[in-house]
């Protein structure tokens, strides 16, 4: 796996602003946060992608995660948020290690300083029936 920022955090060459830390898993705030209390949650098993994540790691992020959400909302008073995760260069990933992105929502009054969080364009397409059938029974066979 390339280095990358987030191997150099959790080495304790690069700062941060840690909000959470256990054997699997490392939380901290987004430097360039999009809203108050952006928080990045990443595993400490170095995959560039969730795809090539370990059972282990995974299930550590699922527990923390939540638990995250929770306190970030909590801290900061935001009643909404977007949990945001890219999958490679072309999906918008910038840092080539699996982070989760917990990004407060905020409506109407914005702290001072920070932005309103994650706008999202969503232009979808529609699943056809027969489509549909095909392509379930075709990502099914592959679930390992």
């Amino acid at each position: 796996m390339p280095e990358t920022i987030f191997s150099k955090i959790l080495r304790g060459e690069i700062p941060c602003h840690k909000v959470y830390e256990d054997q699997h898993v490392l939380a901290f705030l987004d430097i360039f946060p999009l809203s108050h209390g952006h928080t990045l949650v990443i595993p400490k098993e170095p995959a560039a992608t969730i795809d090539q994540l370990s059972d282990e790691a995974s299930a550590a992020i699922g527990r923390v995660l939540p638990r995250m959400t929770r306190a970030v909302l909590a801290a900061t008073g935001a009643k909404a948020c977007n949990i945001l995760q890219n999958n490679g260069a072309d999906a918008h990933q910038a840092v080539m290690h699996v982070h989760f992105h917990i990004i407060p929502k905020f409506v109407g009054e914005v702290p001072a300083g920070q932005g309103a969080g994650l706008g999202i364009g969503w232009k979808a397409g529609k699943l056809e029936g027969n489509a549909g059938v095909a392509l379930a029974r075709e990502i099914g066979a592959r679930v390992q």
